[in-house]
């Protein structure tokens, strides 16, 4: 009985191998055959023609391919086809998205109008493997703009991106956000840190979807001692792209000075202790409530390895559209900024 089943285990993982080759073969030809229809469609339907014209040839084409073919050929998604071509009329820039993505994530992502935008969205959903719901709520919940590459030069951008996609290196501007949003973690108004920290463990799943897939767990309460003295690390997480250990302080209230020689002993202590070979120097991330954007400047906490990062819960809904409408403000002035210096 057994021998039995041990043979049943064999031919079951054999054939379940075969039908996800078959299902990424099915899939990688279905979106090469969406980008070649697409490519008609925009070069010789639609661009160049009065648009109730490209509309109404749209139309009858539809109805002529669905009679033959069926389903998946209706005028709606051949108007997807043609914004697929328009947001990837590169072939080469086509192939990055080819046998990688299905025809679901696609769609969403050729919709996004900003290039560097879409690219961000293109590069994580691959090397973090998103589902099309994943990328959804990582675009609903304004990812790119909660993350601080955003806030940087158009060629930074680029170039980190480049990093990623090509030699799966991910910078931290590409990791740390801010805000986070843990609306997920279900507290009631009033809570602990404590509180706040168990909930965190507790849905440490959706934790890490919103903080990224490459961080590992590796312990609540971590202690380290100095001199006699036992201190304690609220989150320790390894991020394998990175390779860098970072530690998570959680802070019910606003950001206080204080905190930062808390968080620089910390990570003073795992930089001497408990980095491997080939590991680069930990990092800190603050999780706060509140922060003050000018006390975070006049501590130089920048460019530094500890990020202070607000958190939002249910209780804070209402400062989201304010932190976004603030990070797009900043990117500007850093934009006008780098033009200037451009300038001769």
């Amino acid at each position: 009985m057994e021998l039995e089943k041990n043979y049943l285990n064999q031919i079951s993982d054999l054939i379940k191998q075969a039908r996800t080759r078959a299902e990424v073969f099915v899939n990688s030809e279905l979106v090469t055959l969406y980008w070649h229809v697409g490519k008609v469609i925009k070069t010789q339907i639609l661009e160049g023609s009065k648009p109730e014209y490209g509309k109404r040839v749209i139309s009858e084409l539809s109805e002529e391919l669905t009679k033959e073919y069926g389903r998946g050929y209706g005028k709606s998604n051949l108007f997807n086809m043609a914004k697929f071509y328009e947001a990837f009329p590169n072939e080469q820039i086509f192939h990055a998205v080819h046998g990688k993505l299905t025809w679901t994530h696609i769609k969403r992502l050729a919709y996004i109008e900003d290039p560097l935008r879409r690219q961000f969205y293109l590069d994580l959903a691959v090397n973090e493997r998103w589902s099309s719901r994943t990328l959804n709520e990582r675009i609903d919940g304004m990812l790119y703009e909660r993350t601080l590459i955003s806030n940087k030069p158009e060629e930074t951008v680029k170039s980190d991106l480049a990093l990623l996609s090509k030699q799966k290196i991910m910078s931290k501007d590409l990791v740390l956000r801010d805000p986070y949003v843990l609306d997920f973690l279900g507290l009631k108004d009033n809570f602990s840190e404590n509180d706040l920290e168990q909930a965190i463990i507790h849905e440490l799943e959706r934790f890490l979807l919103e903080f990224g897939l490459d961080f590992a767990f590796i312990g609540r309460q971590v202690r380290i001692t100095i001199n006699d003295t036992d201190f304690y690390i609220d989150l320790l997480f390894y991020h394998r792209k990175m390779k860098r250990l970072v530690a998570i302080e959680l802070k019910l209230g606003k950001f206080k000075p204080e905190y930062k020689g808390q968080v620089e002993l910390y990570l003073n202590w795992l930089a001497k202790n408990d980095m491997n070979e080939g590991d680069n120097l930990p990092i800190g991330i603050i999780l706060c409530a509140e922060k003050d954007e000018e006390v975070i400047e006049l501590l130089n906490l920048g460019d530094s390895d500890i990020h202070v990062a607000q958190f939002l819960l249910k209780a804070f809904e209402d400062k989201l559209p304010k932190a976004i409408s603030n990070a797009k403000a900043l990117l500007q002035q850093r934009h006008e900024s780098y033009e200037r210096t451009k300038q001769p």
